[in-house]
């Protein structure tokens, strides 16, 4: 008999929260059991979800107001996924723990592993640094084999996610100056979240490109931490991101000297060895299209990456093209889970064929 696994969905009204119930209304071996959410408390998904109208047909939400409440609310399931905003899931992960649920958690409260990183890219000392050393950062093409056996997996930032995938497996090589690694990143309009404000609403974004928090992005933590944790080498990165007239993707730039006399040939090897066997990595090179682009992974869990060689100047380009709802969110957070449970890695994501145009 197949085995199917129950799991609930906290904070399930955003983007995030949607795709999850997207993707996992047609994943063969889980069951969302539960779906919170205070603002459609008692009311169908399809309420905050209406493409998903006649694909849920019973699930209503459910209000949850803090994390005393969670083994209530989410009762035998066997994996949490904590949709929440960040602080607020910071209380959530300890209490489903206790109550020996595996989570999946997508806010930025676990991604980092030195506590004093929390001080200096969001403010405030972190309450449970005993549950940071617990945590696995969530990009399974990196840390595969240790989300298969985490009880907390800390899904990564969007824009972390492709700069990351673009730039480690070259750093990891050698091919590039790190302490001159520059990294600019194109990223659509859902990444601000659902619900609107001024600088992240689409109709202020559409017809224009302009660069945000462009020298002290907390994705660059993540970003840094990835390249310490392959190198051994602790570095400091130009990040810039850009809001960008498009809704979805997230597209990285990665830009180094190089510290080799390398080939195109030595560079499309190093990411091939990096990435062998990894299901969702696309390696783009030569027709129809050379680099990597955001609508060739649309709605999908697809990553391509490529790069671009300028011996003229000694310098590499590396990049990296994600959906930022699926790859840099919703996505990988299933790719964890399965890895978590003991599911092949790709159910439920290897027909989510991208969509074009």
């Amino acid at each position: 008999m197949l085995e199917v696994f129950k799991v609930a969905i906290v904070g399930a009204s955003g983007y995030t929260g949607g795709e999850l119930l997207r993707i996992l209304a047609v994943h063969p071996k889980v069951e969302v059991k539960v779906a919170t959410s205070r603002e459609y408390a008692g009311k169908p998904v399809y309420y905050a979800h209406p493409h998903l109208r006649g694909i849920y047909r019973r699930l209503k939400f459910t209000k949850l107001e803090s994390p005393e409440q969670l083994a209530d609310v989410v009762g035998d399931v066997d994996l949490v996924f904590l949709a929440l905003p960040h602080k607020v899931s910071l209380h959530f992960v300890p209490k489903a723990l206790e109550i020996g649920l595996k989570v999946v958690d997508l806010s930025a409260d676990y991604r980092l592993k030195r506590i004093e990183d929390y001080k200096r890219w969001y403010g405030y000392e972190h309450p449970y640094p005993d549950l940071l050393e617990k945590a696995v950062y969530g990009i399974p093409e990196l840390y595969g084999e240790k989300i298969k056996g985490a009880q907390l997996v800390a899904n990564p930032g969007c824009n972390a996610t492709s700069s990351i995938l673009a730039v480690v497996p070259i750093a990891s090589a050698g091919f590039i100056d790190l302490d001159h690694l520059v990294v600019d990143v194109k990223v659509g309009s859902s990444e601000a979240g659902a619900k609107p404000y001024r600088g992240g609403h689409h109709p202020e974004r559409e017809g224009t490109a302009r660069p945000y928090d462009a020298s002290g992005h907390r994705h660059v933590a993540e970003l840094e931490q990835a390249i310490r944790d392959f190198t051994g080498k602790d570095v400091r990165v130009g990040f810039t991101p850009h809001a960008v007239s498009m809704i979805r993707g997230s597209l990285a730039s990665a830009y180094s000297w190089l510290t080799k006399d390398v080939k195109d040939l030595d560079v499309q090897r190093a990411y091939a060895k990096f990435y062998a066997g990894k299901p969702f990595i696309k390696i783009i090179r030569g027709p129809p299209m050379p680099y990597p682009d955001v609508k060739n992974v649309y709605g999908s869990n697809y990553a391509e990456v490529g790069f671009a060689l300028d011996k003229r100047v000694g310098r590499l380009a590396m990049f990296a093209a994600i959906d930022n709802l699926m790859k840099g969110a919703a996505g990988v957070a299933v790719q964890n889970m399965n890895l978590m449970l003991g599911i092949e890695e790709d159910e439920g994501l290897k027909y989510l064929m991208p969509v074009r145009p």
